[in-house]
């Protein structure tokens, strides 16, 4: 059946060219037999970086990356040939590339007077350590759907570890306290360095010409087709009760609808819901279009096909509230050093080795990271980008009197360089492109038992979810590791592959680890 079934992938993210490649190097099956279908005029997904020098940069967002954990992620990418180092993996590029340029944040949160904030304690007291171990002790199934906040006090809410764990991770009060009893076990070895980022891994470039351009061209190299500005808007089921088989796809093409009908043996595998739909962005002298979710595809499409099925998930978990799942984000390119020079001297980092600056004090809780240089595969020697966002997008400045959302590039760089106390020349030659993402933290809202979907549904033939909006047991959304292991997951249950999957490394379980997250939160 390998050799003659063909597999339809519905959304060019990284999950699905993850589960391309799965297919072809797990699964034997033919490059030519499988087909990505994406809305976008380029591959990604939520990993994107375009632009150039002349009309600025812009990535919506990069994920944090580490070699302790993403096990899925570097079993792949372990599999993936650089495109610039000849006989070496990207997981060896990037492995190489970290042995150089090591994390060591000296100016992780940063107060109004500009001054940094002391980290080496936590700032927790007795009440704050209590509460905290009994979320992390409770059960899920007790947690229900609620919320952070229904077990951490205020006070909580005002120590530095919050402010470092929230901007590293873009947690906010009301989010799942499920997801955050998560993060805690699956990330306890960043506990104990959350305020240098020294666990954090980087790619040598941004994330999409690191790993999605070499990925892809592997795929394309094996034959696979990749149709962009595509969208598809149905999927036809067989009428059969609870069990689940994808007949067709529904999906327009160059204005025109046509329909492509499944043959025996024919997989289909679906992005449902995205982080990153209804995003725009602005420029320096306007800010990003208020976009809704009824202007995208994805979450429309996995509207359409749970109604009436409960096993495909409840997307009304994630979309309902943009209020409580957006933030704003913004890059910048500069035609000289002069903030880089500025921000070294400030914060004593080298760009590539600080990590997240986070102004503790700000009414949009801004945070900054200078990546080393560059940034972008076509970057020009002479030019410099950096990347920031804010957590709280409605909230007015305490420089500029206007919410995030509502700001121009040159606004946001206004208010920037008013926490820092820089003269706004060093930011003369800066073009700012911001971008609203009014559903960047969807998949962290609370959520019920069956919001998501497993990636193989029960009764599911030749059908599977590959996304941030599935149940996968122990692992955190939010995270390239998390679509890479949804997408292996479903490669192997649909084929039947015997291989194991990489687990989930139970870090949480090493006395080591927790005797030094114990020390480091006294």
């Amino acid at each position: 059946m390998t050799s003659t079934r063909k597999a339809y992938f519905v959304g060019g993210g990284i999950g699905s060219l993850a589960g391309a490649a799965f297919l072809i190097r797990d699964g034997g099956m033919a490059g030519n037999q499988i087909s990505i279908f994406d809305a976008a005029s380029v591959m990604g997904g939520s990993l994107d970086g375009c632009g150039d020098a002349v009309k600025g940069y812009s990535m919506r967002g990069g994920r944090m990356l580490t070699t302790d954990n993403y096990e899925c992620t570097w079993n792949l990418f372990k599999s993936i040939p650089s495109l610039t180092l000849s006989g070496k993996s990207i997981f060896e590029e990037t492995a190489e590339f970290n042995e150089k340029h090591h994390s060591n944040a000296m100016a992780r949160l940063v107060d109004s007077r500009r001054a940094k904030v002391p980290v080496k304690s936590m700032g927790f007291s007795i009440h704050d350590r209590v509460e905290l171990l009994k979320l992390a002790s409770a059960d899920e199934e007790a947690l229900g759907n609620s919320r952070i906040t229904d077990h951490l006090s205020p006070e909580f809410f005002e120590t530095e570890f919050w402010y470092m764990w929230v901007t590293t991770f873009a947690f906010q009060p009301w989010h799942s306290a499920v997801e955050f009893r998560r993060y805690l076990h699956r990330f306890l070895m960043e506990f104990v360095r959350i305020e240098t980022l020294a666990g954090v891994k980087r790619t040598v470039l941004n994330q999409y010409d690191s790993l999605v351009v070499p990925l892809q061209r592997w795929l394309e190299a094996q034959g696979v087709h990749m149709i962009s500005n595509c969208l598809v808007t149905d999927l036809e089921f067989k009428n059969d009760g609870d069990n689940i088989e994808v007949l067709g796809l529904r999906y327009l093409l160059k204005g025109q609808t046509e329909t492509l009908q499944l043959e025996d043996g024919d997989l289909t595998f679906l992005q449902n819901g995205s982080m990153t739909d209804a995003s725009s962005l602005g420029s320096m002298t306007a800010a990003p279009a208020k976009l809704k979710k009824t202007q995208s595809g994805s979450w429309s499409l996995w509207e359409k096909i749970a109604e009436g099925r409960p096993m495909l998930g409840n997307p009304k978990a994630f979309n309902s509230c943009v209020a409580q799942s957006d933030w704003a984000s913004f890059t910048v390119t500069l035609k000289d050093s002069a903030f880089f020079d500025q921000m070294h001297n400030f914060s004593g980092n080298e760009a590539g080795t600080g990590g997240l600056v986070t102004f503790k004090d700000s009414n949009w809780l801004m945070s900054i990271v200078l990546a080393h240089q560059p940034h972008f595969a076509n970057q020009p020697s002479d030019v410099f980008v950096f990347w920031g966002y804010g957590l709280f997008p409605d909230r007015i400045g305490n420089f500029i009197p206007k919410a995030m959302a509502d700001c121009t590039g040159e606004e946001i760089l206004q208010e920037l360089c008013g926490h820092l106390r820089f003269d706004f020349d060093t930011v003369l030659t800066a073009n700012c492109i911001p971008c609203r993402m009014p559903y960047i933290t969807s998949m962290f809202m609370p959520r019920a038992q069956g919001d998501r979907p497993l990636p193989i549904p029960p009764g599911t033939k030749n059908f599977a979810f590959i996304s941030q909006f599935v149940e996968i047991p122990l692992d955190t959304v939010f995270t390239v590791e998390f679509s890479v292991r949804a997408a292996q997951m479903a490669v192997y249950e649909l084929l039947g592959i015997t291989t194991p999957i990489p687990p989930v490394t139970p870090h949480d379980k090493s006395l080591h680890t927790q005797f030094e997250a114990l020390i480091k939160a006294l």
